[in-house]
């Protein structure tokens, strides 16, 4: 009997569905991360994203608009005794009344409001930074799932040729019976494995439909993002100064300090003007009234709501001054985490590499009668670990790539179109 192997993951990888079954590989398969990616407003993260975008733009339209003028009827001097008896004394007054602000306070609000909707607009593209980068992990992991299922499955049939060995040797006294079940244990074994694979599959093909509200649930994916962990790509730099976290703190700073100059204006009185036409019945003749009022700012200054909006402003100036800081923490800890899975996954290639030759070799010593079927186990078992341990690098070195792209405010593997 002889053995070939010949599976280096890289090759799974490109044709994983292949070896599906048939209710799997005529299944509906995601589309390209790209093309979900493109996708994605309909995801409902980023529906209530771009909800609360109308609702900042709303604010500022609402913050453009001018007071209402007050109109009013009165009428005096009707319905008493004597010479106001009935109506012939009455008094009838119609009259506008309009307040003016002062101090600058409209300007002051439409500036608010301007602030507000760019705070929306920088934290909408925090939340797509963030929703690409989760939406990258998802996909990775439902694509790493179903190679860990095939690897599995790989592995439970490689323990069945085993076993199938280890019983021609028994039955032809080559080999102790305790061989035999030795052997049949491991495959009960790579079994059980092959069921947690297909669970966690199942559990990561959901989250990927979860997450971008899909009406027919993946149950495969079309394109390959796990070969994107072999490519050779140079590191890009990132700017703490144009992260999202970063820039999300600068314009909510930028608001409260709009905010602060509110707060300012409404210590100026606003003059209301008011202008009427009244009607004497007694005297068969009509007159102008006009006044003005303007309110004496004796007791309120509105001073404890402006030392309130400036402390805030000197907490924001602190957020500003955090968020700098740990954007520069957290791009020097993905670039190293990135350099350093690159390094694994070279790494992985050639253990991966040495594992399958290792286990080859000890197959041919084992059907020789040179080795025991223990090395035969501990070579197998070396053998799943490296593609397993390969597998890892490639999606470490895929969530270590999106979280620096997620830093930059940028779509991972490639600006998307």
């Amino acid at each position: 009997m002889t053995f070939q192997y010949g599976g280096a993951l890289t090759a799974l990888l490109l044709g994983v569905g292949a070896s599906l079954p048939p209710t799997l590989a005529a299944a509906d398969p995601a589309p390209s991360f790209q093309e979900l990616l493109r996708q994605a407003p309909s995801a409902p993260r980023l529906q209530e994203s771009q909800a609360t975008l109308g609702q900042a733009e709303g604010l500022l339209r609402q913050s453009r608009a001018h007071l209402n003028p007050n109109v009013s009827v009165s009428v005096e001097n009707f319905g008493g005794k004597g010479p106001y008896a009935g109506s012939q004394g009455a008094e009838t007054t119609t009259s506008v009344e309009q307040t003016i602000e002062l101090g600058g306070k409209r300007n002051a609000r439409i500036a608010v409001g301007q602030a507000g909707l760019d705070a929306a607009r920088s934290r909408a593209a925090q939340t797509q930074a963030n929703f690409a980068f989760d939406l990258a992990q998802a996909y990775v992991e439902a694509e790493a799932a179903e190679a860990r299922l095939q690897l599995a499955k790989d592995a439970l049939a490689l323990a069945i040729d085993d076993a199938r060995v280890a019983d021609a040797l028994v039955q032809s006294g080559k080999e102790a019976d305790l061989r035999s079940v030795q052997a049949r244990s491991a495959v009960e074994a790579a079994r059980a494995s092959v069921d947690e694979a297909q669970a966690g599959r199942t559990g990561a093909f959901a989250k990927l439909t979860a997450m971008v509200d899909s009406p027919v649930p993946f149950t495969a994916i079309s394109t390959s993002l796990l070969v994107h962990g072999d490519m050779d790509e140079p590191i890009p730099s990132a700017d703490p100064l144009e992260s999202p976290g970063y820039l999300v703190a600068v314009a909510e700073r930028n608001e409260i300090a709009r905010r602060v100059k509110v707060e300012q204006t409404r210590s100026s009185p606003d003059v209301t003007v008011s202008l009427g036409y009244r009607r004497l019945a007694a005297d068969d003749a009509n007159a102008l009234v006009g006044g003005v009022s303007v309110p004496f700012p004796i007791f309120d200054r509105n001073r404890g709501n402006i030392s309130a909006v400036q402390s805030e402003l000197t907490a924001a100036d602190q957020r500003v001054n955090i968020a700098r800081l740990d954007a520069q923490a957290d791009i020097q800890s993905a670039t190293g985490r990135l350099t350093a899975a690159v390094t694994r996954v070279k790494s992985a290639r050639d253990s991966e590499r040495t594992a399958e030759e290792a286990y080859r070799l000890t197959r041919v010593g084992y059907e020789a009668g040179k080795l025991p079927l223990s090395e035969v186990l501990n070579a197998r078992r070396t053998l799943t670990d490296a593609h397993n341990q390969s597998l890892k690098a490639r999606q470490d070195r895929l969530t270590a790539e999106a979280e620096l792209a997620r830093l930059r405010g940028v779509a991972p593997f490639g600006e998307q179109s």
